[in-house]
Protein backbone atom coordinates (compact mmCIF):
# COMPACT_ATOMS: atom_id res chain seq x y z
CA UNK A 1 0.00 0.00 0.00
CA UNK A 2 1.31 3.42 -0.39
CA UNK A 3 0.54 7.11 -0.35
CA UNK A 4 -3.80 7.84 -0.17
CA UNK A 5 -4.77 4.20 0.53
CA UNK A 6 -2.59 4.50 3.92
CA UNK A 7 -4.80 7.29 4.85
CA UNK A 8 -7.91 5.98 3.90
CA UNK A 9 -10.01 4.57 7.52
CA UNK A 10 -13.06 3.61 7.52
CA UNK A 11 -15.75 5.42 9.46
CA UNK A 12 -17.94 3.44 11.74
CA UNK A 13 -20.62 5.29 13.69
CA UNK A 14 -21.34 4.53 17.33
CA UNK A 15 -24.39 5.43 19.84
CA UNK A 16 -22.87 8.85 20.64
CA UNK A 17 -22.34 9.94 16.66
CA UNK A 18 -25.97 9.36 15.79
CA UNK A 19 -28.15 11.99 16.26
CA UNK A 20 -31.84 10.96 16.48
CA UNK A 21 -34.54 13.29 15.68
CA UNK A 22 -38.23 12.80 15.53
CA UNK A 23 -40.82 13.42 12.80
CA UNK A 24 -44.49 14.60 12.42
CA UNK A 25 -46.02 13.19 9.48
CA UNK A 26 -49.80 14.57 8.44
CA UNK A 27 -51.06 11.49 6.44
CA UNK A 28 -54.67 13.41 5.75
CA UNK A 29 -55.23 13.40 1.48
CA UNK A 30 -51.57 11.14 1.42
CA UNK A 31 -50.83 8.58 -0.90
CA UNK A 32 -50.30 5.57 1.51
CA UNK A 33 -47.28 4.39 -1.20
CA UNK A 34 -45.35 7.44 -1.74
CA UNK A 35 -45.67 8.16 1.89
CA UNK A 36 -44.77 4.96 3.22
CA UNK A 37 -41.60 5.21 1.28
CA UNK A 38 -40.73 8.12 3.12
CA UNK A 39 -41.63 6.54 6.63
CA UNK A 40 -39.20 3.67 6.00
CA UNK A 41 -36.72 5.88 4.47
CA UNK A 42 -36.33 7.79 7.81
CA UNK A 43 -37.02 4.66 9.64
CA UNK A 44 -33.98 3.03 7.93
CA UNK A 45 -31.65 5.80 8.34
CA UNK A 46 -30.56 6.57 4.41
CA UNK A 47 -30.63 10.19 4.43
CA UNK A 48 -27.96 10.63 7.16
CA UNK A 49 -24.31 10.47 6.17
CA UNK A 50 -23.74 8.25 9.33
CA UNK A 51 -25.92 5.67 7.64
CA UNK A 52 -24.91 1.84 7.67
CA UNK A 53 -26.92 -0.73 7.18
CA UNK A 54 -26.43 -3.29 10.05
CA UNK A 55 -26.40 -0.04 12.68
CA UNK A 56 -29.55 1.24 13.89
CA UNK A 57 -28.95 4.93 12.74
CA UNK A 58 -32.82 5.84 11.61
CA UNK A 59 -34.88 8.02 13.28
CA UNK A 60 -38.64 8.08 15.22
CA UNK A 61 -41.29 8.70 12.84
CA UNK A 62 -45.32 10.03 14.43
CA UNK A 63 -47.73 9.49 11.48
CA UNK A 64 -51.15 11.64 12.77
CA UNK A 65 -54.79 11.22 10.53
CA UNK A 66 -54.39 7.29 9.55
CA UNK A 67 -57.81 7.62 9.03
CA UNK A 68 -57.46 9.81 6.14
CA UNK A 69 -55.01 8.72 3.71
CA UNK A 70 -55.63 8.08 0.54
CA UNK A 71 -55.38 5.28 -2.22
CA UNK A 72 -55.32 4.79 -5.42
CA UNK A 73 -56.99 3.09 -8.60
CA UNK A 74 -59.56 0.36 -7.25
CA UNK A 75 -57.66 -0.49 -3.76
CA UNK A 76 -60.47 0.30 -1.56
CA UNK A 77 -62.23 -2.27 -2.96
CA UNK A 78 -60.04 -4.87 -4.26
CA UNK A 79 -57.36 -4.74 -1.69
CA UNK A 80 -57.53 -7.94 1.08
CA UNK A 81 -55.54 -8.16 4.17
CA UNK A 82 -54.83 -11.53 5.67
CA UNK A 83 -53.49 -12.93 8.82
CA UNK A 84 -53.16 -16.07 10.19
CA UNK A 85 -54.92 -16.52 14.19
CA UNK A 86 -52.73 -19.85 14.67
CA UNK A 87 -55.81 -22.28 15.04
CA UNK A 88 -56.72 -24.62 12.98
CA UNK A 89 -58.88 -22.68 9.64
CA UNK A 90 -58.04 -19.37 11.39
CA UNK A 91 -57.36 -17.44 8.43
CA UNK A 92 -58.64 -13.81 8.90
CA UNK A 93 -59.47 -11.46 5.56
CA UNK A 94 -60.24 -7.94 5.71
CA UNK A 95 -60.82 -5.35 2.87
CA UNK A 96 -59.10 -2.04 2.80
CA UNK A 97 -62.32 -0.58 3.66
CA UNK A 98 -63.40 -2.90 6.59
CA UNK A 99 -59.60 -2.58 8.36
CA UNK A 100 -59.86 1.17 7.86
CA UNK A 101 -63.04 1.02 9.86
CA UNK A 102 -61.50 -0.80 12.50
CA UNK A 103 -58.05 -0.14 13.19
CA UNK A 104 -56.61 2.53 10.49
CA UNK A 105 -52.94 2.69 12.08
CA UNK A 106 -52.62 -0.92 10.63
CA UNK A 107 -52.73 -0.19 7.31
CA UNK A 108 -50.02 2.60 7.42
CA UNK A 109 -47.61 -0.19 9.89
CA UNK A 110 -48.29 -3.39 7.53
CA UNK A 111 -47.37 -1.01 3.84
CA UNK A 112 -44.35 0.47 6.49
CA UNK A 113 -43.13 -3.17 7.87
CA UNK A 114 -42.60 -4.66 4.14
CA UNK A 115 -40.33 -1.84 3.78
CA UNK A 116 -37.96 -2.63 6.23
CA UNK A 117 -35.27 -5.04 6.36
CA UNK A 118 -36.76 -8.80 7.63
CA UNK A 119 -34.07 -9.16 10.76
CA UNK A 120 -34.27 -7.64 13.97
CA UNK A 121 -32.95 -4.54 13.03
CA UNK A 122 -36.32 -3.96 11.24
CA UNK A 123 -38.13 -5.12 13.86
CA UNK A 124 -36.52 -2.48 15.95
CA UNK A 125 -36.60 0.06 13.44
CA UNK A 126 -40.64 -0.74 13.04
CA UNK A 127 -41.53 -0.27 16.85
CA UNK A 128 -39.83 3.52 15.99
CA UNK A 129 -42.57 4.16 14.28
CA UNK A 130 -45.85 5.51 15.75
CA UNK A 131 -48.96 6.04 14.02
CA UNK A 132 -52.67 7.98 15.67
CA UNK A 133 -55.87 7.79 13.91
CA UNK A 134 -56.93 10.94 14.70
CA UNK A 135 -54.47 14.61 15.29
CA UNK A 136 -54.26 13.83 18.60
CA UNK A 137 -50.60 12.27 19.75
CA UNK A 138 -49.08 11.36 22.66
CA UNK A 139 -45.48 12.46 21.73
CA UNK A 140 -45.48 15.88 22.54
CA UNK A 141 -42.22 15.91 24.72
CA UNK A 142 -39.85 14.75 22.13
CA UNK A 143 -40.61 18.10 20.20
CA UNK A 144 -40.80 16.20 16.92
CA UNK A 145 -40.26 18.14 13.25
CA UNK A 146 -43.19 18.12 10.97
CA UNK A 147 -42.21 17.18 7.22
CA UNK A 148 -43.77 17.02 4.13
CA UNK A 149 -44.67 13.98 1.91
Amino acid sequence: MTGFQELMKTFIPTEKDIARKSYLIDADGKTLGRMSTKIASLLIGKGKTCFMPDKLTGDQVIVINAKKVHVTGNKKEDKIYTHYTGFSSGLKTYTYEQLMEKNPAEIIMRAVKRMLPKNRIGDVMLKRLRVYPGTEYRNKAQKPIKIEV
